[in-house]
């Protein structure tokens, strides 16, 4: 193959990735910048309504939020057949390998990238009292896979469907039981308090409850209308999510408009070690897939899974246990800022190794 065709054949199968995008998701950053600004203006001329909005709070989880948190995550746990667990022995060893990196690398080492970078490296420009809560939106962010948006990014990498299903239902089952212990552990390990009330109210809340709504209610649009009804339902569902999500960083970006605009340069640092972990904990279970011998369908999926961040349950989590003003919701909504740009660029990543992937091992 010619140079040139190479070129065409690559920017072919970008702009065919591009388009297997649904068009909110393909501009989603966008869509965030717009809600960061327009949170951010309206915080600042109309501060005594968002004090108003995050004083709403039960139990110290604030309801407006709360409210959005669900209507965004239900939608996306409803897409997740747990009955997929029964496939899991199929892939064992790419199966292996995503929750090696899930759950006993990307939490650990996202506080290490937080300690590193938020308490030394930028520690002398960033506010003194927000950086225990900067660490800690850190590793909430990092605590948990993504359940919704790796479905778009394995369909990207050319993934194999059935790893991909399975691999979303066994990390959401164990989410429901890790969470929790996980955050408790590395936030007391940066020498930060835990509420715990709060902190298993959180995961009953945005864990517990949505995961046994979505299974209820998928098992009754299965039962009256198959497989057609829930599809239908999704469909409908899918713009408000994405909604709930937009108005979510409205509300929070409201809440922290007078600090942003103080100190706009904290969104560029706390991305740094969002963006060093993302691409270091795809780069160790794409290695490690190909030690293994892991078929290249497998390993795209499970890099971009191992790298994914459930941002939703992270902002919740945050407000909850740290506040709607906290440094901590901050560091999650950054997540979400970069989320969409940063797994395109991994899944482009991935497209172009598979040549060097699939070469034979010396």
């Amino acid at each position: 193959m010619s140079h040139a065709s190479a070129k065409a054949t690559a920017a072919g199968n970008a702009a065919a990735d591009d388009a297997r995008i649904g068009f909110f998701e393909r501009y989603l950053t966008i869509w965030v910048l717009l809600c960061i600004a327009a949170g951010t203006l309206l915080g600042h001329m109309l501060p005594g309504s968002f004090e108003a909005l995050g004083n709403m709070q039960v139990a110290e989880v604030n309801l407006p939020v709360a409210v959005l948190i669900w209507l965004m995550i239900i939608p996306m746990l409803l897409k997740i057949d747990f009955g997929a667990l029964g496939g899991v022995r199929r892939q064992w060893k790419g199966i292996g390998v995503t929750l090696f990196v899930n759950w006993a690398v990307k939490p650990f080492s996202m506080a290490l990238l937080g300690w590193i970078f938020i308490r030394h490296v930028f520690a002398g420009y960033l506010p003194a009292d927000q950086l225990d809560s900067y660490i800690a939106g850190l590793i909430l962010l990092a605590a948990a896979p993504c359940t919704a948006m790796v479905f778009v990014w394995s369909n990207l990498c050319r993934g194999e469907a059935n790893f991909t299903l399975s691999q979303v239902a066994l990390n959401d089952a164990i989410m429901v039981v890790a969470f929790a212990p996980i955050v408790a552990l590395l936030l007391g390990i940066s020498s930060i308090i835990v509420p715990w009330n709060t902190l298993l109210l959180s995961v009953l809340l945005y864990i517990v409850v949505p995961v046994a709504i979505s299974v209820l209610l998928r098992r009754r649009m299965l039962s009256h209308g198959g497989e057609a009804r829930l599809q239908s339902l999704l469909q409908r569902l899918g713009p408000i999510s994405l909604g709930a999500l937009l108005a979510t960083l409205v509300l929070l970006f409201g809440f922290q408009g007078r600090q942003i605009l103080a100190q706009p340069a904290v969104i560029a640092m706390l991305a740094v070690p969002i963006l060093i972990q993302v691409y270091f904990n795809a780069g160790l279970a794409y290695a490690l897939n190909r030690r293994f011998r892991v078929p290249h369908c497998v390993a795209g999926p499970s890099a971009l899974i191992g790298a994914s961040n459930f941002f939703e349950l992270a902002v919740a989590t945050a407000v909850g246990l740290f506040g709607v003003h906290s440094g901590a919701a901050l560091a999650t909504v950054v997540g979400v800022l970069i989320e969409v740009p940063v797994m395109l660029s991994v899944v482009r990543i991935v497209n172009r190794s598979k040549r060097w992937y699939e070469a034979p091992q010396t």
